[in-house]
């Protein structure tokens, strides 16, 4: 299905009928990845709605750099045209930043939050301080011969766990408003009951993530996920789907 909203043509799907269940899927991904986790859920009377993030999927790109807050505004709008109300809510890894700052600002539209893997936390370390650092002088040797496979290179074996190295354009910038901005501190505005399903091998947003979350958020639970890395929509949908459903 397609819908235009702030004039993005935005792709979404929808499985089943009954209580409305939004998903917002991560940084790189889309809608069709979602398909198992969608559809084991709405077998229990939800209709659950999946849409490609602007600039994602067959959604249509982006014409200048968002930032979460843009794509908040967008989310607020797309809510509105479809009419959803009452209404669950997930979000994984960089839809867990979007979903978190959604519930506090729309706390009584949101009936239940899921933060799956959530990339809230963007805390400097000395680490991400060195990987900056690395990546500043990566790009100043950009007259190299096969830069761009010693780039890749340095990106995989040196910095790693980096998505700057796939985006290209307009969303190289928004990938790095995005990660600018620590949402730690608004996380004890959610009033929303919170599930935080976390994978305990995920390397991309470590489990101390999840625990700092379950801190910060009153009336959470954390529900971590034995041997699950971070793509746990694509690992362990039916385990993931479970673990939502038990916490609905």
């Amino acid at each position: 299905m397609e819908i235009t909203i702030d004039g993005i043509k935005t792709n979404y799907q929808v499985f089943g009928e009954g209580k409305p269940f939004l998903i917002l899927h991560g940084w790189g991904s889309n809608s069709d990845r979602w398909l198992p986790v969608a559809e084991k859920i709405s077998e229990k009377g939800f209709k659950v709605i999946v849409p490609d993030l602007p600039g994602f999927g067959r959604s249509d790109a982006l014409l200048i750099p968002w930032n979460t807050n843009k794509y908040i505004d967008w989310l607020e709008n797309f809510v509105k045209e479809l009419n959803i109300k009452d209404y669950y809510l997930l979000g994984h890894s960089f839809g867990g930043a979007l979903a978190s700052k959604m519930s506090v600002k729309h706390v009584q539209d949101v009936k239940k939050l899921f933060l799956v893997a959530a990339a809230c936390v963007r805390k400097r370390t000395t680490k991400k301080s060195f990987s900056e650092k690395i990546a500043k002088a990566v790009r100043l040797l950009y007259f190299l011969p096969y830069y761009g496979l010693f780039r890749k290179a340095v990106y995989k074996y040196i910095i790693r766990k980096s998505d700057y190295i796939y985006v290209e354009g307009i969303m190289k910038q928004t990938y790095l408003n995005v990660v600018a901005e620590d949402l730690s501190f608004h996380l004890p505005f959610i009033k929303v009951s919170t599930a935080i399903i976390w994978g305990d091998k995920d390397d991309s947003t470590p489990l101390e993530d999840g625990h700092l979350i379950n801190e910060k958020i009153k009336n959470s639970k954390l529900v971590i996920i034995s041997g699950a890395g971070h793509d746990l929509n694509r690992k362990q949908p039916e385990i993931l789907a479970e673990k939502v459903l038990e916490n609905t």
